[in-house]
């Protein structure tokens, strides 16, 4: 990182970023191109786990490539300077990379159901096993992670 000095050395402060934010941003590659998108998620401490749709340009890209990488950010504000220049942003982040898969035992399906679930302050009310079956969830290992604090 070129500013040392914002760097988050922490690993609590990084879980705690990754505990509050509320959307978290999953790149993949898309051939030559990145490609990004902001989704809902849950962590557990060792991974981040996504629902989504059962189909479309998100697992086809996985399937092609499981490389992805992450990025949350929290208390993002503006802060204004006298001069155009002197303006800023005071924000923590955490960014990251891992492997992608697409979760296919029913018990993982329904941990990363209530990682998720827990996330937003909701409850894993016993979802039926049918219900859990029909859910796409998506886990990102996480192999490397970094924060950055600024302002």
């Amino acid at each position: 990182m070129r500013r040392s000095d914002r760097e988050i050395k922490d690993r609590a402060t990084i879980d705690r970023v990754l505990h509050a934010a509320t959307v978290c941003r999953l790149a993949l590659c898309d051939g030559e191109r990145p490609y990004i998108i902001p989704m809902s998620y849950g962590y557990d401490g060792n991974c981040l786990y996504f629902h989504c749709a059962s189909q479309g340009r998100k697992l086809d890209l996985i399937r092609r490539n499981p490389n992805g990488g992450f990025e949350v950010d929290v208390g993002v504000e503006i802060v204004r300077g006298a001069a155009a220049c002197s303006w800023g942003l005071r924000y923590q982040s955490v960014v990251g990379s891992g492997r992608v898969t697409v979760v296919a035992d029913l018990e993982e399906k329904r941990r990363g159901l209530a990682a998720l679930m827990a996330h937003y302050g909701g409850a894993d009310d016993g979802v039926p096993d049918e219900a859990i079956r029909s859910l796409c969830i998506l886990r990102l290992d996480v192999a490397e992670v970094s924060g950055k604090t600024a302002g």
